[in-house]
Formats: C-alpha cells, sequence, structure tokens
C-alpha cells in the first residue's frame, strides 16, 4: 500500500528545490518555505498534505475503474513515466503531446485503431506480400504512428483524470483537460500557477529523484485501488457460491 513519504526521502529526493527566486509564480506563494541562495525552497509539510489528497483521489478513481493518462514529454521524464504508466496499466505520452488527444478524440482513436492494426498485421506475416519498398513505407508510417498514439493504445475512451510532471511544459495538454473538465493531478514547480491544477502537488519537476518518487507514489495508488476492484469482485463471487 501507498504510503506518504518522509521529510527525510522527500529532501533526499531533492523535492524542496524550486526555481531562481526571480522565477517565483505569485500563487505558489503558499507552499514555500525559505530562499536558499537565489532559489525558492519548498515547503515539504505542504507537499505532503498535497500528496496524499492526490494519492487519495487516483486511489478512489482507480477504485471506480477511471483511467488516468500520463503526460511527460521531456527528456528527464519519459522513461519514468512509461515504466510507471505501464506498470499499473495506465496510458501515456511520452513524445510530443499530439494538439487535439482530448479536445478532438475521435480522430485521435482512428489513429489509435490504425496503430493497433498495422501491428497485427504486421505480427501476423501480412505484410510479406508486399515488396521491399511497399514494406519500407509500412515500417515508416507505423513508426509514425507508435511515435504518436503508441503509449495510447489501451485508450479507448477520453480519460477520466491526467497525471502530469511539468506544468508548463505540458501546457496544451493542461488546456485541453481544462475544456473537457477532466481533473488533473501534477508536479507544480516555484514557476507555475497552481491554480490551474485539480490536484496539484508542490515540488521538484527537474529532477529526476523528485519525478520518480511522486511518479511511482500515483502508480501505487492507481494499483491499490485496482486491487479493491479485484478483492471486491472475489468477495461477490464467494457470495454467490
Amino acid at each position: 500500500m501507498w504510503k506518504i513519504p518522509s521529510l527525510v526521502d522527500l529532501t533526499e529526493s531533492g523535492v524542496a528545490l524550486g526555481h531562481k527566486t526571480t522565477k517565483r509564480h505569485p500563487k505558489m506563494i503558499p507552499f514555500l518555505d525559505k530562499i536558499q541562495g537565489t532559489i525558492h525552497l519548498i515547503n515539504l509539510e505542504k507537499t505532503r498534505e498535497k500528496i496524499e489528497e492526490a494519492l487519495k483521489f487516483l486511489e478512489d478513481l482507480a477504485k471506480n475503474q477511471g483511467v488516468v493518462l500520463f503526460v511527460g514529454t521531456k527528456q528527464i521524464a519519459r522513461e519514468i513515466v512509461k515504466k510507471y504508466a505501464e506498470e499499473c496499466s495506465m496510458p501515456y505520452v511520452i513524445n510530443k503531446w499530439v494538439a487535439g488527444t482530448l479536445t478532438n478524440f475521435e480522430i485521435i482513436n482512428q489513429l489509435i485503431k490504425k496503430c493497433l492494426k498495422m501491428n497485427e498485421e504486421k505480427q501476423k506475416g501480412e505484410w510479406n506480400k508486399y515488396t521491399k519498398k511497399e514494406i519500407l513505407e509500412l515500417e515508416r508510417e507505423l513508426q509514425r504512428l507508435e511515435k504518436m498514439v503508441g503509449g495510447l493504445k489501451s485508450l479507448e475512451k477520453i480519460p477520466d483524470a491526467l497525471y502530469v510532471v511539468d506544468v508548463l511544459k505540458e501546457k496544451t495538454a493542461i488546456r485541453e483537460s481544462a475544456r473537457k473538465k477532466i481533473r488533473t493531478v501534477a508536479i507544480v514547480d516555484t514557476n507555475v500557477n497552481p491554480e490551474i491544477i485539480t490536484y496539484p502537488i508542490p515540488a521538484n519537476d527537474d529532477a529526476s529523484k523528485s519525478i520518480d518518487l511522486i511518479t511511482n507514489l500515483v502508480a501505487q495508488a492507481i494499483k491499490q485501488g485496482r486491487e479493491k476492484i479485484l478483492k471486491t469482485e472475489k468477495n461477490k463471487e464467494l457470495a454467490t457460491k
């Protein structure tokens, strides 16, 4: 079961380290502690509070079969986001966010289906009937689709929530989620507005250890929620015997 990390764990992961004071967003003031040199330090007690709120939300969402889309396209976050999204069987975006992923999901869904179909045809050997040139073109098209929607293959409908690593980097995703009234959980560093996120987690969004710690917790909360579904279903089966 997930648990709130200690102040020591948060400190050792670099969670408290914010941006330079000149980049501070005024809405982040309630989550700040002191200034160290030229950077703001995040109040880790506030971080622990917000982590608990976010994880409870995610666990309840997963318990009700909700889908959480993981988003982290900056280089340092990509493999971390992919690892934990796959660990809890959730869709993810680690390359460029395709405009309209949420607001024009019908088109994205068509691309997902095309990607799945091409993968299936390739695995079945159906490409063998084509020339080398045609196969090369198919490979290029499949690679393009994998880059665009490869992490979304399990997404059959608009997600119920987004987990975002970097609010500024993923501003298009945040904007689309707001338009579709999709709830968001996100790491908010000292240079962003936490009020645009449903469940903001004040933390360093540039350090790999900080991103890993929080993303791991997100995955654990989702898995915990899903385990409760299985437990409930098992109890129902026993009750009918």
